[in-house]
């Protein structure tokens, strides 16, 4: 490689964006299979190549009910960090059995994308998209 392919931090461009929106989520009641493995759930992939920390907050809506959150994760930089969803306690945890959408913002941007494993049935279901970047 040569030296002009070498850019240093401060020439470099963030990847990502700010703000995030996830249409749609859903935590099944139940699963099939040994936790926490097989447990159905859904994570968040957050990918910070900055050179800083990166601050995210998750505000979490529903269809019935004002929104919950938010609720504030640290993705340290050049790092990635998968958060479960399941894993949310503060200020509540998120319910299962109910539809919800997020909005995900943070202070440098950032990649997120979105994870769901239903193991409901023994044919188990994998899904995986990209957030839509505001």
């Amino acid at each position: 490689m040569t030296e002009k392919a070498v850019l240093s931090s401060e020439a470099r461009t963030p990847i990502g964006r700010m703000c995030w929106a996830l249409a749609e989520g859903y935590l099944p009641e139940w699963s099939n299979g040994p936790a926490p493995e097989m447990e159905s759930h859904e994570t968040l992939c957050f990918l910070n190549a900055s050179d800083i920390d990166a601050e995210v907050s998750l505000r979490i809506y529903f269809s019935d009910r004002e929104p919950v959150g938010p609720y504030h994760v640290q993705v340290p930089a050049r790092r990635t960090k998968h958060l479960r969803l399941t894993a949310l306690d503060d200020p509540e945890p998120l319910p299962r059995g109910k539809e919800y959408a997020a909005v995900v913002e943070s202070n440098t941007p950032i990649v997120v994308q979105q994870t769901r494993l239903d193991s409901r049935q023994a044919e188990n279901a994998l899904l995986s998209t990209i957030a839509f970047p505001g």
